[in-house]
């Protein structure tokens, strides 16, 4: 329940996130105590409610499927920060490739490609 707690504290407290109103979770039994003790302590409102169903997340586990098959070949990073910047440009390169970027439609490669090279100054 701690490592739950502590998880849904920081997820929470992040600059970007607002009031929330619904957390979706797996089954983990850790999970109702650890948003109960976020309520008395006032960083998540009473009003929150927990949802746990088994497949809500599913989405966003096959976002991350693309990066676990990438990342096995590679896993000797020297380093945590060389780590943590590769997964960030493997991360960008599929946002890119799935249309996530402003100007870049889904599956205009060459559009693609312009980006890349002008991002990185190739061919200049």
């Amino acid at each position: 329940m701690v490592a739950a707690k502590r998880f849904l504290k920081k997820a929470v407290q992040t600059s970007h996130s607002e009031t929330l109103q619904v957390i979706n979770v797996d089954k983990n039994a850790a999970y109702p105590p650890a948003v109960d003790n976020l309520k008395e302590e006032g960083i998540l409102s009473k009003d929150c409610e927990l949802r746990q169903v088994k497949h809500l997340n599913n989405i966003i586990e096959q976002d991350h499927r693309f990066i676990k098959r990438i990342v096995k070949p590679g896993l000797g990073f020297g380093s945590f920060h060389s780590a943590g910047r590769t997964l960030m440009g493997y991360e960008i390169l599929n946002m890119v490739r799935k249309g996530q970027i402003e100007g870049i439609k889904i599956g205009n490669i060459n559009g693609q490609v312009e980006f890349i090279e002008n991002l990185f100054q190739i061919g200049v």
